[in-house]
């Protein structure tokens, strides 16, 4: 049996993500949450738009699913 009443960030994350570690230089971290707080998304977020549209580039501005 699982309990449920502690909380963790995890909980929130849609079940389709999975988590992963990334290491990266700080200097490069902080350039990266500067962008990502002027575009009004978390560190998260931000790195991932930022896949996402390298992905659709490189496959010639074509839309996945």
């Amino acid at each position: 049996m699982v309990r449920r009443d502690a909380r963790s960030p995890a909980d929130d994350e849609p079940p389709d993500r999975k988590p992963f570690l990334l290491r990266m230089p700080p200097e490069l971290m902080e350039e990266l949450r500067e962008w990502a707080n002027q575009d009004l998304r978390s560190l998260n977020a931000h790195i991932e738009f930022l896949l996402r549209e390298a992905v659709k580039r490189r496959k010639g501005g074509k839309r996945g699913s």
